[in-house]
């Protein structure tokens, strides 16, 4: 059974409206010339977004953690992103400053794999999760948070990635030991989402 969504609009006269059917917004929206529409799971999302003016850089409002991504999406490799819940970049704190490039993020050096970017941004998620006293880790990497961070990770995996996996196996385990929990949600919710899959 499908999960029911909600459409949200405005047009450009100001009507606002949410309608659970697809084909009702897209009737509505259609060759309105500035009409703006956006889709939710949960309703009360989809109020907030009319509320908040209908942008489309609309985030909902994310509980208290440290959030990480990794991604190839502007042609020059891999990047890692960590960002608290407000988008705030947070990696300067855990790596040089020389490391950073202009968008806030870290550029993996060529041939790294975007599943070792997610391993090694789950590393500083949960270094500066455990330096912070934050209780929550949260990516979209059910690879990375269901398996590798666990050390569980086959033997045909090159070796700095099956090393990298025991040492963050090692600080989730420290984590979870003092209440922390790391927790996967999805790309479309995560502050630290580079958007590359979108």
């Amino acid at each position: 059974m499908p999960t029911k969504k909600y459409y949200a609009y405005i047009l450009p006269d100001g009507k606002t409206e949410i309608t659970d059917s697809w084909a009702e917004c897209e009737k509505a929206v259609k060759n309105q010339k500035g009409a703006r529409y956006k889709s939710f799971k949960e309703l009360d999302e989809a109020k907030k977004w009319l509320s908040s003016g209908a942008t489309y850089d609309y985030q909902k409002e994310m509980p208290r953690g440290v959030y990480f991504d990794a991604g190839t999406g502007r042609g020059e490799g891999v990047e890692i992103s960590v960002t608290d819940e407000t988008k705030k970049d947070l990696l300067s704190s855990a790596i040089s400053k020389e490391l950073i490039n202009a968008h806030g993020k870290h550029l993996l050096p060529p041939g790294k794999t975007n599943n070792y970017g997610e391993l090694l941004a789950c590393f500083y998620a949960l270094t500066i999760a455990i330096r912070e006293d934050i209780n929550l880790v949260l990516g979209d990497s059910g690879l990375v948070i269901n398996y590798w961070s666990k050390g569980f990770i086959k033997t045909t995996v090159e070796e700095e990635t099956r090393k990298l996996a025991m040492e963050v196996s090692k600080l989730r385990k420290q984590f979870e030991s003092k209440g922390g929990e790391v927790r996967q949600i999805s790309g479309d919710d995560n502050p630290a989402d580079l958007g590359f899959h979108k």
